[in-house]
Parts: structure tokens; C-alpha cells; sequence
């Protein structure tokens, strides 16, 4: 996506962000050949649901998941998955801080037999 088209989907407004997803929802179902009755049956929804997903009416976020699992579309909440960027300091400063080396002391603390008393 353009940089601009990022400034025209912040400019929609929540009803028109659910009208184009439910657009989507339409179009992909309707590229697959399948009805809304038979997607609701393998959603788990109701018919209703999908026509209101449809019409940009809004639903659930399960139901929305639901209907997305049964057109096979999950793959589009790859991008919602959160990315750990690394700073370069921070890592310099975690590789600082890793050890060197092994100590002594330690290894001869637990290789003395305990005592009896």
C-alpha cells in the first residue's frame, strides 16, 4: 500500500471502514462460489450475521473471526502480530553483559560433599 492510500483509509470513518470490510467479506465469498448460507454453516453463525457482516452493519469480532476462518482468510491477521524490533544499543550493551567466563569458586562450591553436621 501508497502512503496515501494509508491517509485515506485514517480519514473513513468507522461505519465506512465496516462497509469495506464487509465488502470484502462479500467479494471473496462470491469468488469462491459459495452462499451466505453455507458460509454461516461453516462459520457456526447465523445467516443474519453474514448479511450484517455483508452490509457493513457490524458484528462481533468472534463472528467476524468465524466468518473469516471459513472463507480461509486468516492469513490476514499475519500483520497484526507484533514485531520486537531490537535497539543496537541494546543489544551491545546485553552482549557486554553476558559472561565471560566461568568461575572458579562456584565449581568447587558444588563439588564439595555436603556436611555432616
Amino acid at each position: 500500500m501508497t502512503e496515501s492510500s494509508n491517509i485515506l483509509i485514517h480519514e473513513l470513518s468507522d461505519r465506512q471502514i465496516l462497509v469495506k470490510l464487509g465488502g470484502f467479506i462479500k467479494t471473496t465469498r462470491l469468488q469462491q462460489n459459495k452462499t451466505q448460507q453455507q458460509i454461516a454453516e461453516i462459520a457456526g453463525v447465523n445467516r443474519s450475521t453474514i448479511v450484517q457482516i455483508e452490509n457493513g452493519s457490524g458484528a462481533t469480532m468472534l463472528s467476524f473471526i468465524q466468518v473469516l476462518r471459513a472463507l480461509e482468510q486468516l492469513h490476514l491477521f499475519d500483520s497484526f502480530q507484533a514485531k520486537q524490533i531490537f535497539s543496537p544499543l541494546l543489544l551491545a550493551k546485553q552482549d557486554l553483559e553476558k559472561r565471560k567466563r566461568a568461575s572458579v569458586k562456584n565449581q568447587l562450591k558444588s563439588k564439595k560433599p555436603p556436611s555432616d553436621w
